[in-house]
């Protein structure tokens, strides 16, 4: 055995000497061939390292274990097989350019208006498959209840002047690793709560790794529902607060019921998420309902109630009334302050309550005659966020969703009911998987901005 050992550490020496002659013959070839050629010694310099690279691969100890020819020495996570040193030198170059590439495709990102674009058709698998995720609402499951179309999934959102990111699940749990993303706002920002929840599930191997926290299945009735990802210890929340100033209920001397809204007032769930790391407020649809939309008897600041204010100014108020509270209570340094724009409707002949109608609709708006203007909701925020000391991203995706009269559930809301012509429609929130994914493709591309950082690069 000695014997064995003392011819292996012969035979290794000898390989080496082999390597260091052999190194010292090609490196003095090297300037020879330079003066010959037309070629830079420099590039001779390349080809002749991946030479001895080869060399020294070629001279591994006789008694090293090698089971097949193709045996490599650098594992490939892709091939799961083994390579070269010649390989994994080209791999590492591989891999830079591919870093590269990415960085430079996000730094083109952060100067491109990824909300200006339009819908293309695109037959990629959705981020998660109909009827996979058990966290969807019923009136949003639209494939449960029966729609027999899915052309309405195969469309994407393309900026015009750069390209987004593939969403990537597991990519958006490491960076919400310990963290807590919560959706402040009305049942438009559950719609896109329910989306991310699904899309983030859809990433891990192990799908009872994500709980909500009060073991519901069902998300319409309570205030608060939380989402934790165990292995990622983050949670991704909602809070329903659909004006974001306070609602409040009274009785008059005759025993009547009323209610009226604080304009002044934050609403008091604000408690809840005031230390979260990132926030998405939404507020819009309820401020066109009835009550609201009329302004009698409603709208309140301080001990008075005005008779009749119009909503345009009461939604100014209670904008201010949320700035001012984010301004005196989230720390920018540590909490990242988003507001989505507003989600259009596409009723036809009527509203929500008045018969109006999407059933049919197949195919998103083709022209930009049939787009409705700015809503005036979306120019007062602006104006509001511009003037509030605490940055906010604006999810701005009013326009995109405008186009997409195709992607609401109208009778298919609901599971067993029947279904004609004169039956309520939702055409106000969409089916999922569906809209609200592309927009938690944009919230992830923005994430990847800002995660990357390239302020000083």
């Amino acid at each position: 055995m000695a014997y064995f050992k003392n011819l292996s550490s012969s035979l290794t020496s000898l390989a080496r000497t082999h390597i260091l002659i052999i190194s010292l013959v090609l490196l003095s070839l090297l300037f020879l061939l330079a003066s010959q050629t037309n070629h830079s010694p420099a590039l001779i310099a390349s080809a002749l390292t991946s030479r001895l690279l080869f060399a020294a691969n070629f001279y591994i100890s006789p008694f090293s274990s090698v089971s097949s020819s193709n045996t490599c020495l650098v594992l490939d996570s892709e091939s799961n097989c083994t390579l070269s040193s010649v390989t994994a030198v080209e791999t590492a170059h591989a891999n830079s350019r591919k870093d590269q590439e990415r960085y430079n495709r996000i730094k083109k990102l952060s100067s491109c208006d990824i909300f200006n674009g339009q819908w293309v058709v695109d037959n990629s698998e959705p981020l998660y498959k109909p009827g996979s995720c058990p966290f969807i609402d019923e009136a949003f499951n639209c494939f449960k209840n029966g729609r027999p179309d899915s052309d309405y999934l195969k469309y994407k959102w393309r900026p015009i002047g750069c390209q987004l990111p593939r969403f990537d699940g597991g990519k958006m749990l490491e960076m919400l690793r310990g963290k807590r993303l919560v959706f402040v706002g009305d049942s438009l920002n559950r719609n896109m709560w329910e989306s991310l929840v699904c899309a983030l599930r859809d990433s891990l191997k192990d799908k009872s790794r994500v709980y909500e926290v009060s073991g519901r299945q069902r998300f319409r009735t309570q205030g608060f529902y939380s989402f934790k990802f165990r292995d990622y210890m983050c949670s991704i929340d909602f809070i329903k607060s659909p004006f974001l100033v306070q609602e409040s209920k009274f009785s008059d001397k005759s025993g009547a019921r009323g209610e009226t809204l604080r304009l002044d007032m934050i609403q008091g769930s604000s408690t809840k998420y005031g230390d979260a790391d990132i926030i998405i407020f939404n507020t819009g649809h309820w401020w066109t309902h009835h009550k609201t939309f009329k302004g009698y008897n409603y709208f309140q600041e301080g001990s008075h109630v005005y008779n009749k204010l119009e909503v345009k100014e009461a939604y100014t108020k209670a904008l201010k009334t949320w700035a001012q509270w984010v301004d005196a209570n989230i720390d920018s340094n540590r909490t990242r302050v988003f507001f989505r724009g507003y989600s259009a409707s596409h009723f036809r002949k009527g509203q929500w309550n008045t018969r109006g109608s999407c059933h049919g609709e197949m195919k998103p708006i083709a022209s930009d005659t049939y787009i409705a203007t700015y809503p005036w909701m979306m120019r007062v925020l602006e104006s509001v966020i511009a003037e509030m000391k605490t940055p906010v991203f604006y999810l701005n995706i009013t326009r995109m969703t405008d186009y997409r009269q195709d992607g609401h559930p109208s009778i298919y809301r609901q599971r067993e009911i029947p279904r004609g012509p004169g039956m309520f429609q939702d055409c106000s929130h969409w089916c999922l998987p569906g809209v609200p994914d592309s927009w938690n493709e944009l919230l992830y591309a923005t994430l990847l901005i800002s995660h990357n950082d390239f302020t000083g690069k």
